[in-house]
């Protein structure tokens, strides 16, 4: 099947915008959040709902048709998912913490994945209306007003000092600690949401270790943006890609990287 995807990304980034929208009206009502919490006790707002029902309408509208596994609908039983050929991963409101406590790092992810990698990805930022988007053998781009603008990441070696490293600055657990006192002299960012793997893409950071759980909603549509720009999201413990529609949906420990030189 050809996908054509400067017409792809040119609809579903309007998807993801009006996502965006929707999580806004809701964003500027504070007192009216509507938080609950799942079974597993992550939070879940009206906003994570609403951006649901815009991207669910937008996508079964679209001429591509691929069935749809999102984080915030019925989970899809891997009996099914495991026949897919392409299907759309989607996280409406991926941040839900970030969200809560209005600091603006959170994103719309949109990614369609064909036999366990990313072909597609969009992510959009609605607090700065910020839209990236990647095909897989395409390139990565940042949507502007005068037409997509490619992005790059960073050419660096592990042994240079002052790398930037993605990383929280309030909890860092053993492994990340241990990652990053192998490193020379490196400067901290701290950032929510898929904006993290954003950061190595565009080059405003070299290395992201995210030694902790992440389900493959959360990375799916960045991790091609990242690869499209140059650099890899690598599972920690056998340095092999991320992969996706595993039984298990829970992603492995994983290590993003920009332009690696030995």
């Amino acid at each position: 099947m050809m996908i054509d995807f400067q017409i792809l990304a040119t609809e579903v980034g309007a998807i993801a915008r009006a996502a965006g929208a929707a999580i806004l009206e809701i964003y500027a009502d504070e007192s009216n959040f509507g938080i609950e919490h799942k079974a597993d006790n992550s939070p879940l707002t009206r906003a994570d709902q609403a951006a649901n029902a815009v991207i669910m309408a937008g996508l079964t509208k679209l001429d591509f048709q691929a069935p749809i596994v999102s984080e915030e609908n019925k989970e899809v039983p891997y009996q099914e998912r495991k026949d897919f050929d392409y299907f759309w991963l989607v996280d409406p409101l991926d941040g839900t913490k970030e969200f809560i406590k209005r600091n603006g790092e959170f994103t719309v992810n949109i990614a369609l994945v064909k036999d366990g990698s990313v072909v597609f990805g969009v992510v959009y930022v609605p607090v700065t209306g910020e839209l990236f988007w990647a095909a897989k053998g395409h390139g990565a781009f940042e949507a502007k007003a005068a037409g997509p603008e490619r992005i790059e990441a960073a050419n660096f070696t592990m042994k240079d000092a002052g790398l930037k490293v993605v990383a929280s600055r309030s909890h860092l657990n053993e492994g990340t600690q241990a990652f990053i006192d192998g490193l020379v002299d490196p400067v901290l960012v701290s950032k929510g949401s898929s904006l993290k793997l954003l950061l190595v893409a565009s080059g405003a950071a070299h290395l992201y270790p995210r030694l902790a759980p992440t389900m493959e909603w959360d990375t799916a549509a960045a991790q091609v943006i990242v690869e499209e720009a140059g650099g890899k999201v690598l599972q920690a413990a056998t340095k092999e890609p991320v992969v996706y529609n595993k039984e298990n949906l829970l992603n492995p420990h994983f290590i993003v990287y920009g332009q690696l030189r030995d």
